[in-house]
């Protein structure tokens, strides 16, 4: 039929040859001649398309414009998401932190006594009612206060309830046994705030306890490591820091030579294996060395 036009035509016609020819406007010179079929145009453009398309899936799969087309990323997965997710986190810790801190200021203000741990606790609380979050994430300027309040309210507490047993002795008349043997690397300095000294000494070595008394403080913090506080008679306090383990508790009485904590290295202000000791008088801090040989 001559309205219809079979595939066999239309495929000869897509092969029919034509002469695709460039010239000068104005001289008519040829410039260049090329021979072109239907076929080539249409294959020409099919490879344009298909370079064009790969071009834009590999700008979305391998460059940030992904992330800009709608549904196609995941916001939990966004970069910036998951920033804003971990500082809200830490924000959430360190309010938890000062509502704690605030609570036991509060018990010291009013004269609450502290919480204790007991052996049916569960095993996130630490001594004094601190939980572990607070011991994992320590806040500089939140510890240098609390040790602070904490130095003030053991020494108060010290000199306001005097034990019964307790003797007017004078400090000189007391025979104080060395808390561990070694080099001191440190002395004590009152105007640098050093309020005692520090030994050196192996290792693993036990720390002993320099005179009879009861342990009043028993905790860690992110300067001083694991600390110990013993109360004595006399007026008289002994600190022990940065032990890599405490072998006593708030309450424990203690006998003099008797093996308290474990030298170690805890703490920010520590370099070293070593036992920073501290003796204090009255309220007031004093220098070991003028009572102890080490």
């Amino acid at each position: 039929m001559s309205g219809k036009v079979s595939k066999s035509d239309r495929w000869e016609k897509l092969k029919v040859p034509y002469r695709l020819t460039v010239m000068n406007n104005e001289t008519f010179e040829e410039v260049g001649s090329y021979k072109l079929t239907l076929m080539n145009l249409y294959i020409l453009l099919c490879m344009l398309l298909f370079a064009g398309a790969a071009i834009v899936l590999l700008l979305i799969f391998f460059t940030p414009i992904k992330k800009w087309i709608p549904g196609y990323q995941n916001i939990t997965q966004n970069t910036e998401f998951i920033i804003m997710e971990k500082k809200l986190n830490s924000i959430e810790e360190e309010l938890a932190q000062y509502r704690l801190y605030t609570e036991k200021l509060g018990n010291i203000i009013h004269g609450n006594p502290e919480l204790q741990l007991d052996e049916s606790s569960s095993s996130n609380t630490l001594v004094g009612g601190i939980p572990d979050i607070v011991k994992d994430n320590k806040i500089p300027e939140e510890e240098a206060l609390r040790s602070k309040l904490e130095t003030q309210e053991i020494i108060s507490v010290s000199l306001s309830q005097p034990r019964q047993n307790q003797v007017n002795k004078s400090i000189t008349q007391l025979y104080f046994i060395p808390p561990v043997s070694g080099e001191i690397s440190a002395g004590f300095m009152m105007k640098d705030k050093h309020y005692g000294v520090d030994v050196l000494a192996p290792k693993n070595t036990p720390i002993k306890a320099v005179l009879d008394g009861y342990v009043i403080s028993s905790d860690w913090t992110l300067e001083t490591g694991n600390t110990l506080g013993i109360q004595h008679d006399n007026k008289m306090i002994s600190f022990y820091k940065h032990n890599s383990q405490l072998l006593k508790s708030i309450g424990d009485q203690v006998r003099a030579g008797e093996a308290v904590a474990i030298i170690g290295n805890t703490g920010t202000l520590s370099d070293g294996p070593h036992l920073h000791f501290e003796l204090w008088f009255d309220g007031k801090p004093v220098n070991p060395e003028d009572f102890i040989r080490f």
